[in-house]
């Protein structure tokens, strides 16, 4: 990893990239990580999937992990609002 000017350079799938943000390198580091792994998994659980088959599959998983938590991050605001009551 290296920092120049808000940039880090991570490997994710084989590949450098240069991703800019005024985050953490550290923490853009651990979610380009986090990413590479979940795509390595994907890619043997399903060879003959091209890489950008098996980043779209990614997406789409990641997606759907994030909808169900804003969900449930909905209810439960809407618990805690019947609480307060």
């Amino acid at each position: 990893m290296s920092k120049e000017d808000g940039r880090v350079t991570v490997e994710i799938f084989g590949e450098t990239q240069v991703i800019r943000g005024s985050d953490d390198p550290e923490y853009i580091q651990k979610l380009a990580y986090e990413l590479d792994k979940k795509m390595k998994l994907t890619a043997q659980r399903f060879p003959r999937l091209a890489a950008h088959q098996v980043a779209i599959l990614v997406a789409l998983n990641l997606e759907d992990d994030l909808q169900k938590l804003r969900e449930e991050q909905e209810t439960l605001m809407e618990l805690l609002g019947e609480q307060s009551d």
